[in-house]
């Protein structure tokens, strides 16, 4: 399949709720971030509204996302479309998908440039009202270990929740991180694309339908 995702491309959301402004005008974070390795301000990328089909529960902005401002215009979102099945203007269509990371930020950078973790005062602060603002949805996708230890209240190892991805489906999937650095942990799983991934289509076509 292979979506790349395009930088030409428009993206139509829908009007912003009084709790999305609210969200994106949050400066909790900035002396955090300002003590951080990239010294940057917050900028909260918020994708999400009332009566969407389609939730993916994300971790946390990156670098290319906290810089553009869409969740997912990058190489991991390039991915995760493609385990998806859907194209870019599906994906950013926010009648159907709704994005709801753990942290709204990018958290920056340690001094070893190593991806410093969500901050948890972002959950916190938002995610009981963004999650009761979104509502009920046709199906939730749970990404990378940081969402599925927030949103499934697991400890257990990021492999052993997706792995016993039969337990949750068909209205929930737990997935790692489309990060092309986890291309290894693809290889030494294989099962992952030969049963989890044409599953997870399935359920994502049911849910557009």
């Amino acid at each position: 399949m292979g979506h790349r995702t395009n930088d030409t491309l428009t993206m139509k959301p829908l009007r912003p709720t009084p709790l999305v402004d609210e969200i994106r005008s949050c400066m909790l974070c900035r002396e955090r971030f300002a003590a951080t390795a990239t010294r940057h301000s917050p900028r909260p990328v918020v994708w999400f509204q009332p009566q969407t089909r389609i939730l993916i529960a994300g971790q946390a902005p990156g670098r290319r996302v906290h810089e553009t401002g869409w969740p997912f215009h990058d190489r991991s979102g390039d991915r995760l479309r493609d385990w998806m099945g859907i194209d870019s203007d599906t994906f950013y269509d926010q009648a159907l998908v709704s994005i709801l990371p753990t942290a709204f930020c990018w958290p920056g950078y340690d001094a070893k440039g190593s991806d410093l973790p969500p901050p948890p005062i972002c959950w916190e602060t938002w995610h009981d009202r963004a999650l009761d603002e979104i509502g009920e949805v046709r199906l939730r996708l749970v990404v990378g270990g940081y969402a599925i230890k927030r949103h499934l209240g697991t400890s257990k190892p990021m492999t052993q929740v997706v792995a016993g991805w039969r337990d949750l489906a068909p209205a929930t999937f737990a997935l790692p991180h489309p990060s092309w650095r986890n291309t290894a942990w693809l290889k030494r799983n294989p099962w992952f694309e030969t049963d989890l991934l044409p599953n997870l289509r399935r359920a994502v076509a049911q849910a557009l339908a």
